[in-house]
C-alpha cells in the first residue's frame, strides 16, 4: 500500500512539473497563432499556425504578432524602428533616406498592376517624422487589403508579443518565412 501511495505521488509530481514547465514556455518563451485574415498574404495564409518567440527584440522586417487596438492580436512586418523616417514614394520604401528592396512583395506587385503601396510619409500619418523611441511601424506584406501602421499608427513595444517565422500548420505549408 505504502509502495502504490509513493508511486502516485512520483506520477503526480512529474504531472505537476510537466504542466509548470510547459506553462512557463507558453507564457514566457513560445506560443501559438493562427494567422487569421488576407493582410499578409502572399506571405502568410489564413489559417497557418505559426510560432511566435517572446524572446528578444523585434527588427527590421522581422514579422511580430502585438496587440492591436481593438484588442485583437495582429499579425505585422516590422518597417519602422524608434528613431527611423519611413516614406513609400513610387512604390518603394525609403527608410532614413535609404531605398529597401522588399522582395516579399514580388508577387503582389506583379498582380496589383499598378501601385502596390500608396505614396506617404510617417509624418502624414502619426505627425512626426520619425518613430518614437520605445514604438515601431509596421505594414501588412497585403498592402492592398490590411489595416496596419498607416491605420494605426506606431506600436508601442510592450504592446508586441514577439517575433515569428516559422509556419508548422497545416503541414503541407510548413516552413521558415521571412
Amino acid at each position: 500500500m505504502a509502495k502504490a501511495k509513493s508511486e502516485f505521488w512520483e506520477w503526480t509530481k512529474a504531472f505537476l512539473i510537466a504542466i509548470g514547465l510547459a506553462a512557463i514556455i507558453r507564457y514566457f518563451i513560445i506560443a501559438p497563432i493562427v494567422v487569421d485574415g488576407e493582410s499578409m498574404m502572399p506571405t502568410l495564409q489564413n489559417g497557418d499556425w505559426m510560432i511566435v518567440n517572446k524572446i528578444g527584440e523585434p527588427e527590421r522586417f522581422d514579422i511580430v504578432v502585438f496587440h492591436a487596438p481593438e484588442n485583437k492580436d495582429y499579425i505585422k512586418r516590422v518597417i519602422g524602428l524608434p528613431g527611423d523616417t519611413v516614406e513609400y514614394k513610387d512604390d518603394k520604401l525609403y527608410i532614413n533616406g535609404k531605398y529597401y528592396e522588399e522582395p516579399y512583395l514580388d508577387e503582389y506587385k506583379k498582380q496589383a498592376g499598378g501601385q502596390l503601396t500608396p505614396d506617404f510619409t510617417l509624418e502624414e500619418i502619426i505627425a512626426r517624422k520619425t518613430v518614437p523611441e520605445g514604438e515601431i511601424f509596421v505594414l501588412g506584406d497585403n498592402r492592398l487589403r490590411s489595416k496596419d501602421g498607416r491605420h494605426i499608427g506606431t506600436i508601442s513595444m510592450d504592446k508586441v508579443v514577439g517575433d515569428t517565422s516559422v509556419v508548422f500548420w497545416p503541414l503541407n505549408r510548413m516552413r521558415l518565412v521571412d
